[in-house]
């Protein structure tokens, strides 16, 4: 009794001392994200978030935040000492239907995954921004150590292979949540298999059941030498685990096995793992439906890529001295999809590419895989420009599979060789290493020819493949139709209007969304405005011989353009004098706010503090039906300092229309109409007596109708 006593007690002391520690640590990992590099700084806009290494090519931003004003900001990274031009987009978020990257919109503690653009991987940059491409400017930053210990896969040894023909590759943990399996074989054979995972020193009764890698957990098929990835249920991760089994649970019984070591630093499950399902897959269906689905041929290729933003889905296998491809489409049934190499290895270029053409021929009433070479980038003349091969003395090295639409995706399989006889119209594709590859949408001519694409609707990156590779999984299935942009049907704002006044207060403020300055100027923002008078960027009208004082707040830091905008009058609709060159600055006039140095060199003269009306919030124009209710939103946030003053007289040459705008910055500022000495009161007295007139009409009215 004494030694049971003995036992217990020693048991609960153990426990009581153990518990902490083992809840801290998985109370941890469930806070895990990957290896912390630090929080944004914030220079403009708001910018919020710690940042996270989650593996060689992904980052996670936890609780970004940015108002969403800017007109054209991305994430941003690069390799120079600190933020510049010299950089490269992260596509946020990565699987947008549009046609370009979409500038990023406001965000308000929201989670973020970054996944590098091809080829980039977080060792070769140094720093991540919140960048302003079209004015250069960074909103936030931070640099990225060199020394961080980023978390990568870890690779064990294979299954044990105890019963059923149960053999695999070495297993891969991909991430906390997710494990690869290549290679996998089993005869299928066992009444009550399934994968399962538990805690002990090898597998035992209590243990877990993990769907496969369809997500189902209906009993193991057979598999013959298939790679796989399966995920682990509900809250469950690596770090909770000692094993992983192939497990009959009727007869408890380890068909074979594979230790999870407790040391794993791989990455955290945040979404960034893309799990490609087999071609076959069908959520409603356990298997492959008889035939296949439509254009999938019934063979499955195992390497999957997403191109065009995710409106074009490409699948290939090397088989042989041919590679298979299958691409998939979101697009019109009067359209095509073209896919291939790249006229310069190591850039998108059209001009020399080797592509294959896929679509639906409505003259034929099938679908197509024209071979085509583009020596120009015209329309084929039978020479040369876009042209299929076989129409300029070549041949169709393409052969056709088949092809199926469904759901509004055409999806066509096709294979062609590894190298032609054609060497001056096919490209060869490596058997060995990556090669550039190009990706095009456009519309098909009443030839079933490919027409030239728009805009925007062809890649623009260095995107490599490796067409020998294996098991490439970069596709999420993000072929849906762009969604309507409710934006786009909101009412702007009436143009604001100053007259009769002869002093104004300059401050900075937000755009207004597309309510606002876009609206009212056809021209682009930046994100932030002048506000004359507390009036996002008023219509103002001066006369000549006047005297016109602007007290101006716009920012007097030149080391942080984020907040620098002296104010200047001048022609130039765009303004920006600073940033122009000396050609253009000569071609452009200024009334007021510059002056030279002996150098003879520019400087503007009204730099005064910084203030601005800043969002309460978020930016509420959406919801704001006038300016009035809008500008209740804001708040005025100034810097110590004192402001700057512009004395502008009005010269007898000025012409009728100025502008008043930012020297260091472009599309801020908005008209000054100029008016000849006196306009104000015989304006007025015009207004008075057609305000007069309109009066005596509808007395004489009003009277004739009461007397008949």
């Amino acid at each position: 009794m004494e030694r049971t006593m003995g036992f217990v007690g020693l048991l609960w002391l153990t426990l009581l001392f153990a518990t902490p520690e083992l809840g801290y640590a998985r109370e941890r990992r469930r806070n895990y994200y990957g290896a912390e590099i630090g929080r944004l700084r914030d220079y403009a806009h708001g910018i919020r978030g710690t940042v996270y290494a989650i593996d060689e090519t992904t980052m996670f931003i936890k609780g970004f935040s940015y108002d969403g004003t800017a007109p054209d900001a991305f994430f941003w990274i690069g390799d120079s000492q600190r933020p510049s031009p010299e950089g490269d987009i992260v596509p946020y978020p990565e699987n947008y239907p549009g046609r370009d990257p979409p500038v990023l919109k406001a965000y308000n503690n929201t989670d973020v995954i970054l996944r590098l653009p091809q080829g980039k991987r977080i060792r070769d940059i140094k720093w991540l921004s919140v960048w302003c491409r079209r004015f250069t400017v960074d909103f936030g930053d931070i640099a990225i150590p060199p020394n961080l210990d980023i978390p990568k896969p870890r690779i064990l040894p294979e299954f044990s292979r105890l019963a059923h023909g149960l053999r695999s590759g070495n297993i891969s943990i991909l991430d906390s949540k997710t494990i690869y399996i290549p290679n996998l074989h089993y005869d299928g054979a066992g009444p009550d298999a399934y994968f399962w995972v538990g805690t002990g020193s090898e597998p035992n009764i209590m243990g877990t059941k993990v769907p496969n890698e369809i997500g189902s957990l209906t009993k193991l098929r057979g598999y013959q030498g298939e790679d796989i990835e399966i995920v682990l249920p509900g809250n469950l991760t690596v770090f909770d685990i000692d094993w992983l089994s192939v497990w009959c649970v009727q007869y408890k019984h380890n068909f074979g096995h594979v230790m999870i070591p407790k040391d794993l630093d791989v990455p955290p499950a945040l979404g960034q793992t893309k799990i490609t399902p087999p071609w076959w897959y069908n959520p409603t269906s356990n298997s492959p439906p008889i035939g296949g689905m439509p254009g999938s041929s019934g063979q499955e290729l195992t390497n999957c890529k997403e191109l065009l933003q995710g409106r074009v889905q490409v699948q290939w296998e090397v088989m042989g001295e041919d590679v298979w491809i299958r691409v998939s489409g979101r697009i019109r049934e009067d359209q095509y999809v073209a896919f291939g190499l790249s006229g310069r290895e190591g850039k998108a270029q059209m001009e020399g590419g080797d592509v294959v053409v896929v679509g639906y021929d409505k003259r034929k009433k099938k679908f197509m895989a024209e071979d085509y070479y583009m020596s120009d980038l015209a329309q084929c003349d039978g020479r040369k420009g876009v042209c299929p091969d076989e129409k300029i003395g070549g041949k169709n090295d393409v052969i056709l599979i088949d092809g199926g639409r469904k759901n509004g995706i055409t999806t066509v399989t096709y294979k062609r060789p590894l190298r032609t006889n054609e060497p001056e119209k096919d490209r060869i594709i490596p058997e060995d290493g990556e090669t550039s590859v190009i990706a095009a949408i456009g519309q098909l001519n009443d030839r079933a020819e490919a027409n030239a694409h728009s805009h925007g609707d062809t890649t623009v990156e260095d995107i490599r493949i490796d067409f020998t590779s294996r098991n490439v999984h970069e596709c999420i299935n993000s072929l849906y139709n762009i969604p309507d942009d409710p934006e786009d049907n909101l009412i702007p704002w009436p143009p604001a209007t100053i007259m009769d006044e002869n002093n104004f207060t300059a401050r900075i403020g937000p755009t207004g969304g597309k309510r606002g300055y876009s609206k009212i100027t056809g021209q682009p923002s930046w994100g932030i405005a002048w506000y004359i008078n507390d009036l996002l960027i008023p219509e103002i009208t001066v006369e000549r011989g006047q005297t016109y004082t602007f007290i101006v707040e716009g920012g007097n830091d030149s080391a942080n353009p984020a907040r620098y905008h002296p104010l200047y009058i001048t022609d130039s609709p765009e303004g920006g004098f600073g940033q122009k060159t000396k050609d253009e600055q000569k071609n452009e006039k200024v009334f007021a706010g510059l002056r030279y140095s002996p150098n003879n060199e520019p400087e503007p003269t009204a730099a005064g503090r910084y203030c601005e009306w800043a969002h309460k919030t978020v930016d509420m124009s959406f919801e704001s039906s006038t300016f009035e209710n809008y500008f209740e939103t804001l708040r005025l946030e100034c810097h110590s300092g004192e402001p700057a003053k512009l004395i502008w007289t009005v010269t007898q040459d000025t012409p009728d229309l100025v502008y008043y705008q930012c020297y260091s910055h472009k599309n801020l500022g908005w008209k000054i109409n100029v008016r000849d000495s006196g306009y104000s009161s015989r304006h007025g007295t015009s207004d008075t007596a057609a305000t007069a007139t309109n009066f005596l009409t509808t007395v004489l009215i009003s009277l004739y109708v009461l007397l008949r």
